[in-house]
């Protein structure tokens, strides 16, 4: 019993493909002289419509990102720990920790210099 009712639901499945891409066929080929007479102006008139919807789905996109960012960020100054905020902070350390070492490393290369130029100083 369950053969046949597959095998009836996929002949009628199969018989419906068939249908379709006899119709699409149809109409691609009563078509063509149309789209062929019309594609000066059917083909400029298609790139702005892409670059139109193009556009407006960038702008939509940059817009949801921007919302999710200032989501995040108020999250984050409120205390909530969103996801991502130990990672921040890990980083926030660590270059805090750089530009303290860059610090001393700057201060300890201009007291070297400064001592440089004090006996250069003194040998003249």
């Amino acid at each position: 019993m369950k053969f046949l009712t597959a095998a009836a639901i996929g002949a009628s499945l199969l018989f419906l493909a068939g249908l379709t891409i006899t119709g699409t066929v149809i109409a691609l080929i009563l078509a063509t002289p149309v789209l062929v007479l019309f594609s000066p102006i059917l083909v400029p008139a298609g790139m702005v419509t892409f670059l139109a919807a193009a556009g407006f789905l960038f702008s939509g996109g940059c817009g949801v990102t921007a919302i999710t960012l200032l989501s995040w960020v108020y999250g984050y100054v409120t205390g909530k720990h969103p996801p991502g905020a130990d990672q921040l902070d890990y980083a926030r350390m660590k270059i805090a920790n750089k530009a303290r070492e860059m610090k001393e490393r700057a201060k300890e290369y201009g007291q070297y210099v400064q001592h440089k130029a004090q006996e250069a100083n003194q040998g003249y």
